[in-house]
């Protein structure tokens, strides 16, 4: 089992930044490809990013690239997405998620991915 808990969301201006931490506690953080996914008012769930076991590789949804930055701390439990040049279209809560696959789980709304956070509400003022 794994529990993840998200921090760092809040309100912010369209343009400004935000950084989300997400910390896992329980098995072997570092056995699982972690990421990120985000559910704005009356839409799906939609993947974000994700990042490898150890790192070394990352995806972003086409929306986010350039602007997002996934990255991981498995000393620390830790996987943090810095968010940059905010739009209004940000706005969701965002789900921090864990899957021992880095594959199709992370596709489309996520349907499969082992772990869940609770949720981190982001909201882009215009």
């Amino acid at each position: 089992q794994v529990q993840l808990v998200e921090s760092g969301g809040g309100l912010v201006q369209a343009g400004g930044s935000l950084r989300l931490s997400c910390a896992g506690s329980g098995r072997t953080f570092s056995a699982y490809a972690m990421g990120w996914f985000r559910q704005a008012p009356g839409k799906e769930r939609e993947f974000v990013a994700a990042i490898t076991w150890s790192g070394g590789s990352t995806s972003y949804a086409d929306s986010v690239k350039g602007r997002f930055t996934i990255s991981r701390g498995n000393a620390q439990n830790m996987v943090a997405l810095q968010m940059k040049s905010l739009k209004p279209e940000d706005t969701a809560v965002y789900y921090c998620a864990a899957d021992a696959t880095y594959g199709s789980n992370w596709y489309g709304d996520g349907y499969g991915v082992d772990y869940w956070g609770k949720g981190t509400l982001v909201t882009v003022s215009s």
